[in-house]
């Protein structure tokens, strides 16, 4: 793409909008931006150089954006930001040309080979993981990553040399279908943001939609295949993957040594014996199977694949462990929807056989707690203790009679309570925890440095 000069992002701190921020700083544009608060993100980027505000007075844009003609500043917006903020305003205004981030990184893809990893859960664990194994095996690549990698501290790996594109694709308000992928893996296709798409039906149309983009390989998990076929135009040419029993790409021989999960791997014509997963979870051993067909297909040595799977330290609040003392475990998670939470639940049970597993789960969204309800009763119950914060409400309303009190009703288990965030810490220093899981997509992640304190002094 013909990179312009200036580029002003609305809404710079997000996960998304932060990397390509970085990218195009790289490129060499003079960048900035705006952001609602001054969040983990957006600090860093002000460290690195990158001018970011906090106020929607557009006599706070630099001066540079505003004394240059509007048609060479591009501006890159967020969903996330509603259209009627001023600074939008301002740039309508001034005519400048205004693009989705989706957009944006759809024109990203077009300046090199793109492997695309979309689903509505595992996507930024598989996208950051084969990263993370291209770069062990010496093949050079661009992330655009929907975490933080632990091994790098970033969302973003930029390298002058690269010869291919990572990329998470979001199905949140279509995003995906902007980019350009060569290649593709699909996770999974649970019904997830019907306040976009309206019912699940039409999301599945988008994900065959996606996949029609596809050009070259793509591996789908063998539990969509079906649904993917089923709302497609055309024939699907895709290769299943699961964690066991596959035609395709799958793990064999799955054991736990020492906290860690090793496994046998049969991909791309070989078996790869004896692979150690360095981060832990039964549904990250999936997540490594696509992610080590991909790299292998796309030329990654098979020793290089072993390596870097041991070597993978995760994504930051992706089943996270942050706290390990004698009598307890600390674990943060991002799991937002049902389907996540059971396999979050799952592998620590695995994990810890016999021991009692407390969650803080703090719903995201309205909408999703009430269309997804069931599904949220049926995964919470399985917690030996639920305690259960309000609903974290991101870009929504509250929708009246939905609330957590609401949810915790219908989760059929007798320990359980609700909670407000500054009554959690005392609650939790009054209490014998065993296993402790935090849980959710919204600002629970601020109350984790204090809570991982406080499970490490009291040892």
């Amino acid at each position: 793409m013909e990179r312009p000069d200036l580029i002003y992002f609305i809404g710079i701190g997000g996960i998304g909008m932060s990397g390509l921020a970085r990218y195009f700083r790289r490129q060499g544009a003079l960048v900035a931006g705006y952001d609602r608060t001054p969040g983990e993100v957006a600090v860093q980027l002000a460290q690195e150089g990158i001018d970011v505000g906090y106020s929607t007075d557009p006599a706070n844009i630099p001066e540079e954006f505003r004394k240059a003609d509007a048609a060479q500043v591009l501006v890159v917006r967020t969903p996330a930001v509603p259209m009627d903020n001023p600074l939008i305003a301002y740039w309508q205004q001034r005519g400048a040309p205004i693009k989705k981030r989706s957009e944006v990184l759809g024109l990203v893809t077009m300046d090199r080979r793109t492997i695309a990893v979309a689903g509505t859960h595992g996507k930024t664990t598989v996208s950051t993981m084969l990263a993370h194994l291209l770069t062990t095996a010496g093949i050079p690549c661009n992330a655009f990553l929907g975490g933080i990698s632990a091994n790098y501290g970033t969302n973003v790996l930029l390298n002058s040399n690269a010869v291919l594109n990572v990329v998470e694709a979001d199905e949140y308000d279509r995003s995906f279908l902007a980019l350009h992928p060569e290649e593709a893996i699909i996770t999974a296709m649970d019904p997830d943001h019907l306040d976009i798409y309206g019912d699940a039906e039409a999301m599945y149309r988008a994900y065959a939609d996606f996949a029609a983009l596809v050009k070259g390989r793509m591996f789908v998990h063998r539990r969509v295949m079906e649904q993917l076929r089923r709302h497609a135009h055309g024939p699907i040419d895709a290769v299943p993957y699961a964690i066991d029993d596959a035609e395709g790409p799958h793990a064999e021989h799955i054991t736990v040594q020492d906290g860690n999960y090793q496994f046998d791997l049969v991909a791309q014509g070989q078996v790869l014996k004896g692979l150690t997963l360095g981060m832990p979870g039964r549904h990250n051993v999936e997540n490594a199977v696509a992610a080590a067909a991909m790299a292998l297909y796309a030329g990654a040595d098979p020793a290089a694949v072993r390596k870097g799977l041991a070597s993978f330290r995760g994504v930051h609040r992706r089943f996270e462990v942050r706290a390990r003392t004698p009598h307890s475990v600390f674990i943060d998670d991002y799991a937002h929807h049902p389907t996540e939470l059971e396999a979050c639940i799952r592998s620590v049970r695995e994990l810890y056989p016999g021991r009692k597993i407390t969650g803080i789960f703090q719903p995201h969204l309205f909408s999703r707690t009430r269309d997804l309800a069931d599904g949220f009763a049926r995964s919470l119950a399985l917690l030996d203790e639920l305690i259960l914060l309000e609903i974290y409400p991101a870009r929504e309303e509250p929708i009246p009679g939905i609330n957590s009190a609401w949810l915790l009703e219908q989760v059929g288990t007798t320990n359980k309570a609700l909670c407000t965030k500054e009554q959690l810490l005392p609650l939790l220093e009054g209490r014998d925890v065993d296993i402790l899981l935090a849980l959710g997509a919204g600002d629970i992640d601020k109350l984790v440095p204090a809570i991982e304190a406080m499970m490490n002094r009291k040892g």
